[in-house]
């Protein structure tokens, strides 16, 4: 699960997360981190909708290549 204090410097650089949701990349979701709570991270994504999601996906940079696979919590 990702952190308070990472979701925290995510939303203040600004900077694009994909958020990998399974093995599929076109189920992955792509924005900005807007807000979170202890179980979801609210993403805005580039069309301006928000999007909720657990926050046991894996959240990573868009400019980083993407990891496939899931969290072991998820499985």
């Amino acid at each position: 699960m990702i952190s308070d204090t990472e979701l925290d410097a995510l939303r203040l650089s600004g900077e694009k997360v994909r958020v990998v949701r399974d093995e599929l990349e076109a189920n992955d979701v792509t924005g900005i981190v807007v807000a979170w709570d202890d179980e979801q991270v609210l993403i805005r994504r580039q069309n301006r909708r928000v999007v909720k999601l657990d926050r046991r996906y894996r959240y990573q940079l868009f400019s980083e290549p993407r990891q496939s696979g899931l969290s072991d919590e998820l499985k």
